[in-house]
């Protein structure tokens, strides 16, 4: 879809920036601590805690501040207890929107949420509105000049990828979530430098959107990304490149 974006593949555009500003350590200090408690404290048996673990030091996170975070986790420190949310809603145009949280004030967070949603064209809606329009699946990012299309599908493909496609500068990989560490391994194990490595919700079908509703869709996302509590958004819109370029 060359001159086009997706907001995950946007996201990853991004990082850098979050970066910055600190985001991605808080948000992977609390799914840490949030993994741990749900699944224990041993990376090897949590598969949920050995991704957020490898996600944290791909991000240069230091190791005690890892450390600290399972140990909070697992109740050896004292520390916050995290509550997993997701909701659903609307954007403009009618995108969907399935958002995840993790926090310690259920009641403080889904007002917040619907406060950015409705404030930027968007609506909160029913558990289960939109979440049929998604599939949950393993999904890494390659950067075109990092690797052949050919090897990359081999490689990919051989350890359990159910489709490599491009987007843009980049190949995105998808495969089942249970096929996720297989593919992870086998990707580093032959060089492969990932921009992305996540369980994420893809959309089965996309909306085009052009205009004002693309300029508020992509400031609501941004707003989202933004809110304290939230680890994740996902929406099934695409936009011209031209729109990014405008809202940036």
């Amino acid at each position: 879809m060359s001159g086009h974006s997706k907001w995950h593949s946007i996201k990853h555009k991004k990082g850098v920036a979050d970066s910055k500003r600190g985001r991605i350590f808080t948000r992977l200090i609390k799914e840490i601590t949030a993994a741990a408690r749900n699944g224990g404290g041993d990376v090897d048996s949590n598969p949920r805690l050995r991704l957020a673990v490898a996600t944290a030091k791909s991000s240069n996170m230091p190791a005690d501040n890892i450390k600290r975070a399972i140990m909070r986790g697992t109740g050896e420190l004292p520390g916050v207890s995290y509550d997993d949310v997701n909701y659903e809603g609307y954007g403009p145009g009618g995108a969907a929107i399935i958002i995840h949280a993790l926090t310690d004030n259920k009641n403080r967070t889904v007002a917040e949420v619907r406060h950015i949603l409705s404030k930027n064209g968007g609506n909160l809606g029913e558990a289960g509105c939109v979440g049929w329009m998604f599939e949950r699946k393993g999904y890494f990012v390659v950067e075109k000049a990092a690797a052949e299309e050919e090897k990359l599908l081999d490689i990919s493909l051989s350890a359990g990828a159910d489709d490599l496609r491009e987007d843009g500068d980049n190949f995105e990989i998808l495969s089942a979530p249970e096929a996720f560490d297989a593919i992870k391994s086998a990707l580093e194990a032959a060089g492969v430098p990932l921009s992305g490595a996540e369980i994420s919700m893809i959309p089965q079908n996309y909306v085009k959107l052009e205009g004002k509703n693309a300029q508020t869709m992509l400031k609501l996302m941004e707003a989202l990304e933004d809110q304290e509590d939230v680890q994740n958004v996902w929406a099934n819109f695409d936009v011209d490149d031209a729109e990014l370029q405008e809202a940036s």
